[in-house]
């Protein structure tokens, strides 16, 4: 069953308070690459690009080289 529009509104208030929005610009193509490793991986595009970005932190603070 859809969301009511008073359920959506309510969804939309409490994720505006509780996440950051990061918008992401690729080249054309590069979406659906992403998007294919993702489910690879069992996970959703965000869980992965979400996990890339805390994995990258954690080589660089132990100073580690990333391309």
């Amino acid at each position: 069953m859809p969301a009511s529009k008073a359920q959506q509104r309510a969804q939309n208030k409490w994720i505006s308070k509780a996440y950051d929005r990061i918008n992401l610009t690729v080249p054309k193509g590069r979406k659906e690459t992403i998007q294919a490793h993702a489910a690879a991986q069992g996970e959703s595009v965000n869980g992965f690009i979400g996990r890339a970005i805390e994995e990258a932190m954690i080589r660089d603070q132990k100073g580690g080289v990333s391309q």
